[in-house]
């Protein structure tokens, strides 16, 4: 019987990092070969095909990279023989590299980021089991449309949903308000629910000028007012509750509008939706100003979308991409 056979890409991260006793600093160095030999005895029975994309902290990861990486995993996946890809990353910015493949890979077959919050060489890391873990999942039939996913900690997380909730601990990722689709549970994936899936659209290139701007208590317009000023074509606001602001964001709002940029409204709370209910600099005058909306899309994860909806799709159509992507 002919065993299945997966991508393993890595980009380095903590999965990857040593600890430097000159620097007195964790740096990624290992290789692909060498993560996959830490796997032993636990290593799944499969053919792997070895891709080292980069060696980089995820700290490090800019949006051409993120973009790069989807790209060269979409045209991997064409790979007739290759049933699925596994991705280890640094946890940084992991998320945000996951939801950018989700939206760029249109194939069905699965795609596992996975990474560690504790480096190669400590006795008790954490990435070995995560690795094998995500090289379970890429090649299993049940992992088929469920897009791409994070696999950490045994847990089984949407990419749209996945964050990282914790800065050390192992459990380190979450899907707030929405729970895993699943889990690894000695070598096997159980899936338990499967998420809506919204089709990928054409990708060609990525915006990267988008600016994530969080409000405070008296928010004025100095900081969105500078972003627009210094070239930004995109602002995503992480608002209060349910998408308000101040009356001076709103004017903001107004200004950016005219001059082509487009503002993109999350809420700053863990869980919940946005929606344009309240006035006096509320959501309610915020989308009057021209703001959309975004959903129940946290605010990294709309400015991803953001990046690729303001290079790849129509003014008028980014509105409903928002609504789509935003549930």
């Amino acid at each position: 019987m002919t065993k299945p056979r997966i991508l393993v890409v890595t980009t380095g991260g903590t999965i990857a990092s040593r600890w430097d006793a000159t620097a007195r600093a964790l740096r990624s160095v290992a290789d692909g070969d060498e993560l996959l030999a830490s796997l032993g005895a636990c290593a799944p029975d499969f053919e792997v095909t070895l891709d080292d994309f980069v060696n980089l902290g995820s700290n490090l990861i800019d949006l051409e990279t993120a973009f790069r990486l989807a790209r060269h995993i979409e045209a991997r996946l064409h790979d007739d023989a290759v049933v699925g890809c596994v991705v280890a990353h640094g946890t940084d910015t992991l998320e945000e590299s996951a939801f950018l493949t989700s939206l760029v890979v249109a194939s069905e077959k699965p795609v596992a980021f996975t990474g560690a919050q504790r480096g190669a060489d400590a006795p008790d890391a954490d990435g070995p089991g995560n690795l094998a873990d995500a090289m379970r999942v890429a090649a299993s039939p049940e992992a088929v449309g469920l897009g791409t996913v994070v696999v950490f900690d045994g847990a089984v997380l949407g990419a749209r949903d996945a964050t990282k909730v914790h800065a050390s601990r192992a459990a380190a990722f979450a899907s707030p308000g929405v729970g895993p689709l699943g889990m690894v549970d000695r070598g096997e994936l159980i899936v338990t629910h499967r998420p809506t899936r919204v089709p990928s659209f054409p990708t060609r290139s990525i915006e990267t000028r988008v600016d994530l701007i969080a409000l405070a208590m008296g928010a004025d317009a100095r900081l969105f007012d500078a972003a627009v000023e210094s070239g930004a074509r995109g602002v995503v606001l992480e608002a209060f509750g349910r998408g308000n602001a101040t009356p001076a964001i709103v004017e903001a709002v107004a200004r950016a509008r005219a001059t082509g940029v487009t503002t993109i409204v999350a809420s700053r709370c863990p869980e919940g939706r946005v929606l344009p209910l309240y006035g006096d600099g509320g959501g309610r005058d915020l989308e009057e100003a021209g703001a959309i909306f975004a959903g129940g899309l946290r605010g990294p994860k709309a400015r991803i979308l953001l990046c690729l909806a303001l290079a790849n799709v129509a003014r008028e159509r980014r509105p409903d991409l928002f609504r789509a992507f935003g549930r």
